[in-house]
Parts: structure tokens; sequence; C-alpha cells
């Protein structure tokens, strides 16, 4: 059987660790890990995060009630060209911990780049970064709850 190994070294394939960060930059993810047995790899992107704004609301809304507060002719909140969506699969919640402030409500005015909600994924807090300014127009998702990749998250215009 060859030796897999040079010493105590781990023998990596530079073809895999490619692979891993066209992998990392095609989801938007900060990072991805694999194992295979006792080998584990992990490739992270260097991220600079900045304090979250704190937000002052009322309340946080429904979100199944924004929609309905849609005009009837008016296309669904999904199909917006103004909606956000989940870059992976997680959990997403709304404020940086449990019963903070939630990052935007409704009717929120956001700028390009701020944090709009978190996905957790594999242990990992992903900041989620409005990608344009505008105003909240809805909310699609529920604090902790699980999301799929492409999933309407928020609708921002």
């Amino acid at each position: 059987m060859p030796d897999q190994t040079q010493g105590n070294a781990m023998q990596v394939d530079p073809e895999l660790v490619r692979q891993l960060a066209v992998l990392l930059d095609d989801s938007n993810l900060t990072e991805i890990e694999i194992q295979d047995g006792d080998r584990r790899i992990r490739v992270a992107r260097n991220i600079s995060v900045s304090a979250a704004p704190t937000f002052v609301s009322a309340a946080p809304s429904a979100p199944a009630a924004t929609p309905a507060a849609a005009p009837a002719t008016a296309e669904p909140v999904g199909d917006h060209p103004g909606t956000i969506r989940s870059p992976m699969v997680g959990t997403a919640y709304l404020s940086a911990e449990p019963g903070a402030k939630h990052f935007v409500s409704v009717g929120d005015k956001v700028a390009a780049g701020q944090t709009i909600l978190i996905i957790e994924a594999m242990k990992v807090m992903n900041q989620i970064p409005s990608p344009r300014g505008g105003t909240v127009r809805a909310i699609l998702v529920e604090n902790g709850q699980p999301v799929e990749y492409d999933q309407p998250l928020i609708v921002v215009e």
C-alpha cells in the first residue's frame, strides 16, 4: 500500500481545494469544511464584519400578513425584482441573538451592504447583506425558520 503521508503531514489535493473555493464563491458561503475519515479540509474567505446598526421598531411584522397587504394586481412577492433570496441552506435568524431587536422590519430603510438577517449553516453564522438600498417591503421568513437555497427571504424596493 503506498504511503499517503510524509511523516505526519497530510497530502492535500490542490484540485479539491480549488473546487471548494469555487463552490464557496458560487454559493456566497463564508466557509466550507469537508471531512473524509481523519482528513479534514476547511476553506474560508476573509470577510470584514461591521457592527450591525440598531433599529427601533414598534413590533416585528408577521410574515404571513405582509403578502396579504399587497394589492391583488401586484406580482407575487417572491417574484418581485427586489426579492433577496437565500444564498444557502440553513436556519434564518432575524436578530443577532435571541430577544434582540430584528436587523430590519417592514418599512425600514436599508443601505446596500447592511446586514438584514443571519443564516446559520453548519454551525457558522453567515451575515446576509442587502444587495441594494431601499425600503423593506416584506419579510418572508420567521425567526428560527429553516430556509432552502434560493428561497425568497426579504423584499427590498
